[in-house]
């Protein structure tokens, strides 16, 4: 069994980064995967004529309908109180960090997916999605320290049970358009369909905020078809942006050593569809044997 954890701020944040590579494990893995995606905000701030409490029902229900097409869990972080924390707000705070370290321990990932922590001081951020990079990268090392946040999840102190650390590694992120790096690429083409659909599902933001927000520079789509023409020009620009040729989809990912130090044998056997052209696979090789003491 091959788990798979996504860590981001909002209800559409995997399929724009990560669900091409995802659907390739699920076809070579089948029941042998295990795939869980944790949105850790309401979504009730992205939408500009919907009421907050409409628009995080609405996209609440688009993630739902986008999880039952791809075949994966869909989980709200829930804060001890059962709050989800609000769009737009996020901040590190106790309880974030101990509802972070609670869901991780409960599913124990191989790998763990989030956004990257921006450090290049003129690229831009999105609040969010930094502060669930800043999130994952502080509570990593507390996965396997069982008395961690007793006060928030109390538990009986003398029986601990051991709790792995996973492999960690940051998607990518439109937000530092210009500084984002990654080490993988997955040739997902086979997968673009689906990727399409999967963004289809969430409405409210292709077909309404997206277009109005502005930063996108695309209008609103009238059907699936022109989607997917947006949706590959949009692909089309990263591609570029990141020095991969544009012709095919691609989903990059960067391997930190926040969580679990793998070695590059490890990655090449488990990563589907890797493209070996376009992966920077010599300097990752370097730096895990150098993060591992080798």
């Amino acid at each position: 069994m091959l788990r798979a954890l996504f860590v981001h701020a909002h209800y559409d944040d995997y399929e724009f980064t990560t669900a091409g590579t995802w659907e390739l494990w699920r076809r070579r893995l089948g029941s042998e995967f295990k795939g869980r995606v944790l949105v850790c905000t309401d979504g009730s701030a992205g939408h500009h004529f919907r009421s907050r409490a409409e628009t995080s029902a609405l996209r609440m229900r688009e993630q739902e309908a986008s999880a039952l097409l791809g075949q994966f869990e869909f989980r709200p972080l829930r804060l001890q109180d059962g709050r989800i924390p609000r769009e737009a707000c996020l901040q590190i705070t106790t309880p974030l960090l101990a509802a972070l370290w609670k869901a991780i321990r409960e599913f124990e990932p191989d790998y763990l997916f989030c956004p990257p922590s921006v450090t290049d001081p003129l690229a831009g951020l999105h609040n969010d999605h930094q502060v669930v990079a800043d999130a994952v990268r502080r509570v990593a090392y507390m996965i396997n320290v069982p008395h961690a946040f007793l006060e928030e999840y109390p538990a009986d102190e003398t029986r601990s049970v051991p709790c792995r650390a996973p492999v960690i590694v940051h998607v990518y992120d439109g937000y530092q358009f210009g500084a984002n790096s990654f080490d993988l690429a997955t040739d997902t083409e086979s997968a673009f369909d689906l990727v399409s659909e999967l963004t289809w599902r969430h409405a409210s933001q292709v077909r309404e905020w997206l277009p109005w927000v502005g930063r996108h520079q695309m209008a609103p789509p009238e059907d699936l078809e022109a989607w997917k023409k947006t949706l590959r020009a949009r692909f089309v620009r990263r591609n570029r942006e990141l020095g991969i040729p544009p012709a095919r989809y691609t989903e990059v990912f960067g391997v930190t050593a926040w969580g679990e130090i793998p070695t590059l044998e490890q990655l090449q056997r488990d990563w589907p569809s890797l493209d070996p052209e376009s992966s920077r696979l010599e300097a990752l090789g370097r730096r895990l044997r150098l993060w591992r003491g080798e």
